[in-house]
């Protein structure tokens, strides 16, 4: 994470007009087709949510935006990425966990499976902050949701994503999807362009395992 000048970076004027917005964020909803994932999670016997999680990373491992992060007055750039995930613990609540992201398919699932067990087994939050821009999720897996709200703390200004529970029909499986940014970040045309993506990605997806 290394602090750049905004007026020397493509964020420039974005960030100017942003920076002291009273709620810098934006959501977009997408309804996306998962017929793939659940196919291969059912398969493979592998999480639907890893998945998901996986071609997530996989639609902002090129994307430039992902990369730099407004964070109070100052932006920071990052060289790497890393997906958050909301786990259930031992306890019932929940921790969050931040996994590396590199686009290798096996060391991610590895990775997801390792961390996540032990973030529930010992209620301690995994961060990789200062080392990765974090894209968060977060799966409310006990209902179908037509469309989560944007949060804006002040403090906590990276991208977020939110899903439900998938719906089935006879021959396809679909998912609504919200995804929160900073304006400062990502214009709505970038935010668009990865959501068009991570489409793709979920459509062309295949597990060699």
């Amino acid at each position: 994470m290394i602090p750049v000048n905004p007026q020397d970076s493509p964020r420039a004027a974005q960030f100017e007009i942003w920076k002291n917005a009273p709620n810098p964020m934006l959501v977009f909803v997408k309804r996306l087709d998962v017929t793939n994932l659940v196919r291969i999670s059912r398969r493979k016997h592998l999480k639907f949510n890893m998945l998901l999680d996986y071609c997530i990373g996989k639609a902002a491992i090129h994307q430039k935006e992902f990369y730099l992060l407004p964070v109070g007055d100052q932006l920071m750039q990052f060289d790497k990425i890393a997906i958050n995930t909301m786990v259930k613990n031992h306890t019932g609540d929940v921790s969050s966990c931040d996994i590396a992201f590199d686009g290798d398919f096996n060391t991610y699932c590895n990775d997801y499976m390792k961390y996540t067990a032990e973030v529930a087994q010992t209620c301690i939050d995994r961060d990789l902050s200062k080392e990765c821009m974090v894209i968060g999720t977060s799966a409310i897996v006990d209902t179908e949701l037509e469309f989560a709200g944007g949060m804006y703390s002040g403090i906590y200004n990276n991208p977020y994503i939110i899903w439900g529970k998938y719906r089935r029909s006879w021959f396809k499986t679909t998912l609504m999807l919200s995804f929160q940014f900073h304006h400062a970040q990502m214009d709505g045309a970038h935010a668009a362009h990865f959501l068009n993506t991570l489409q793709e990605e979920i459509d062309k997806f295949i597990c060699n395992n």
